[in-house]
């Protein structure tokens, strides 16, 4: 789990923030405040505060630190954690 606001700011953080995901360390971002997490590319996770904003590198981290699927981008993995719960 890496969270945004650890990075650098400005260019150099952008810069290695891409390089993370190029590398396959970053996969999946997260809401710390609405322990949600999802795909890079949902506009409801690029809405989200920096200061809020954290990265897994797969599902299973995810999950095992407490955070549901979100219900826009990952609509299948959400409703089976509906159902569970």
């Amino acid at each position: 789990m890496i969270l945004h606001s650890s990075l650098p700011a400005g260019f150099a953080g952008r810069r290695q923030l891409a390089l993370l995901i190029r590398k396959g360390v970053i996969g999946l971002a997260g809401n710390r405040k609405l322990k949600i997490y999802g795909s890079l590319s949902c506009a409801s996770g690029k809405r989200m505060k920096t200061t809020n904003r954290l990265f897994f590198t797969n599902e299973k981290e995810a999950t095992s630190k407490g955070y549901r699927p979100c219900g826009h981008c990952l609509y299948k993995n959400y409703q089976l954690w509906r159902e569970i719960k």
